[in-house]
């Protein structure tokens, strides 16, 4: 197959019907009608095989699921709610099979969390997944890093760890469905919690880097102001420890800065579990049980 067979086989009309797309998969561009009074939130991930997944042990279903997810966790961090996706794979072959399973997985989640696939393009190469979403939040309901202040709490959702213990345990042999490689190879888009918290939360930023990494950036983008955290509380996932945590790993959970005393007003309504783990500090630097955390390495990063 060309890619215009490959378009018109698995990738038109996937994903959640919607009346707001004017035009789909098929022409130049799409054409889509955002609601009344929202604002578009953007974002775009690349998953690249052999540096984001392991192809060998990565089934395609699980891996078109996964590069959805990856992105709606960053619009859950924003407080939005997703509405269209576009899909650029580049492929080393037109694999009938391996399409039609990536295809489906994709297409899952995208009509479970209302989705439409609108677009993107196809290439030959080395296999390559880039996806970019876009969703809609009312202006005054938009959650960035920059707002954290001196004396708010700090909470987790889920459990942290999962994706670095998940990723470990899929190397050693374990199958994607296997409850140790779950937390890696299905992450769970916090979109309800993030649309709750966006009424309340002062910042947000979804775990993608590991814990200090991405508290190090939330922190930096609200002026420099530091956290005290407790390695008590903070939830770890089954088969994960303190580093898999704390260190780089895909886990894509929400990491919140809540005003004292919001945290009642919200429990109960995010749809997962969630935890505190610290406080915002105005003393710059993250410290650990009273013990101040190496500068580097926080997270992970590319080109290092």
């Amino acid at each position: 197959m060309d890619e215009f067979a490959v378009i018109e086989r698995f990738f038109r009309g996937r994903g959640a019907p919607r009346t707001d797309v004017r035009l789909g998969v098929g022409d130049d561009a799409a054409v889509v009608e955002p609601a009344p009074g929202t604002v578009l939130v953007l974002t775009t991930d690349t998953l690249v095989a052999g540096r984001h997944f392991p192809p060998a042990e990565f089934p395609p279903d699980a891996l078109g699921r996964r590069a959805l997810a990856v992105n709606l966790s960053d619009i859950a961090a924003m407080g939005a709610e997703p509405a269209w996706a576009l899909l650029s794979l580049t492929l080393p072959e037109a694999d009938e099979t391996w399409l039609g399973a990536f295809a489906d997985g994709f297409a899952s989640l995208a009509e479970t969390m209302g989705v439409a696939l609108v677009g993107g393009n196809l290439s030959a190469g080395p296999l390559t997944i880039c996806v970019t979403v876009a969703g809609q939040v009312e202006p005054g309901l938009v959650l960035t890093r920059s707002g954290a202040r001196e004396g708010d709490a700090l909470y987790v959702t889920g459990r942290l760890g999962g994706g670095a213990a998940g990723l470990r345990a899929l190397r050693a042999g374990q199958p994607v469905e296997s409850p140790q490689v779950r937390g890696y190879a299905f992450p769970q888009p916090r979109l309800k919690a993030g649309r709750r918290l966006a009424q309340h939360a002062h910042a947000a930023i979804d775990v993608s880097d590991g814990l200090l990494g991405d508290l190090s950036k939330l922190l930096a983008a609200s002026g420099g102001l530091g956290a005290d955290l407790s390695a008590a509380v903070i939830p770890l996932a089954p088969g994960a420890g303190p580093e898999d945590a704390l260190g780089p790993s895909d886990d894509y959970e929400l990491l919140v800065s809540l005003p004292q005393g919001a945290a009642e007003e919200v429990a109960g309504t995010l749809g997962c579990e969630w935890h505190r783990i610290g406080n915002v500090s105005a003393v710059p630097g993250i410290r650990l049980d009273g013990e101040a955390v190496a500068a580097e390495p926080l997270g992970y990063r590319h080109f290092q």
